[in-house]
């Protein structure tokens, strides 16, 4: 099954201070390149979303962030009234001892820690007291990311599956071609031998032109190529359907360019090499497509 290693997630819960959002986006890579964005009021959980993006996704350049979009009135922080009291009398005391004078205005006050309490740490609190949660959250996410990424599998699946049949019919028909070149090819080597012999008055030894045959005969002879190529596809439809199957299709691929190129090199056959061309356009069809895949 082809699991696409493009795709977008995202899941929100709402709270009575706001909404939390979360997005996942994936891109190829060839590994786990996995980052993790949160706002300031939960960065206590980036680790632990980092553990779960690695235990439920292969590979893939993944970027989790989250935003949190406040209710109106849960940001407005709030007075400690006693201690901005105690902190103006304190200073009025010290500027009288030193003949200094003190101003009505109390936005400097306003300024020191623990004058205002920040409603932002709610979330912070929500964080460290149920983590489980907020992966709960992160799970959503991803399982929405997966659901595209299913789809978008499917897709890759249909293509590949088509360009895989196509490839298979190439091969079929580049095994009949090269029944009718080996035959035309070793039989003008034949002529050519015998007329060079002719030419100059040689005597023509039967054995020896048999010889010279039979050895470049091996030497064109594609038989093997084509029956790993033929095993090369077999197993690509195999591994098409496990779960997850891009790092090994993408070497199988490696390795049935290395066939076809073989054959090509090996035979002069003009209709026979145009076959070869085709069959390794069909492959990096392919393999432009395994590049997708988880």
């Amino acid at each position: 099954m082809f699991i696409s290693m493009t795709g977008f997630g995202s899941s929100s819960r709402e709270f009575s201070w706001g909404t939390v959002k979360f997005e996942i986006t994936s891109v190829n890579h060839k590994y786990q390149d996995f980052s993790v964005k949160l706002p300031r009021e939960l960065t206590s959980l980036e680790n632990r979303m980092l553990t779960l993006l690695r235990s439920n996704i292969t590979r893939g350049k993944l970027k989790l962030s989250a935003e949190i979009t406040w209710n109106p009135g849960a940001k407005i922080p709030t007075f400690d009234n006693d201690g901005l009291t105690a902190l103006i009398s304190q200073a009025r005391t010290l500027a009288e001892r030193n003949n200094l004078g003190v101003s009505d205005d109390v936005t400097s006050f306003l300024m020191l820690p623990g004058v205002l309490d920040d409603s932002g740490n709610i979330a912070e609190e929500a964080a460290a007291e149920n983590p489980e949660f907020w992966d709960r959250l992160a799970l959503d996410a991803v399982e929405s990311l997966m659901e595209m990424k299913r789809n978008e599998g499917e897709k890759l699946h249909e293509k590949v599956e088509a360009d895989l049949t196509a490839l298979e019919a190439i091969i079929e028909a580049l095994k009949e071609r090269w029944t009718i070149a080996s035959s035309e090819a070793l039989e003008s080597l034949r002529t050519r031998i015998e007329n060079v012999m002719e030419h100059f008055n040689l005597e023509i030894d039967e054995n020896r032109i048999a010889q010279e045959v039979a050895l470049m005969s091996d030497k064109w002879d594609v038989s093997e190529e084509t029956a790993r190529l033929e095993a090369h596809t077999s197993k690509f439809r195999q591994i098409m359907c496990e779960e997850p199957c891009g790092k090994k299709l993408d070497f199988l691929i490696q390795e049935m360019n290395r066939e076809i190129n073989t054959m090509g090199s090996k035979v002069n056959d003009a209709q026979f090499r145009w076959g070869v061309v085709e069959a390794k356009t069909c492959i990096e069809k392919m393999r432009e497509q395994i590049q997708n895949i988880e």
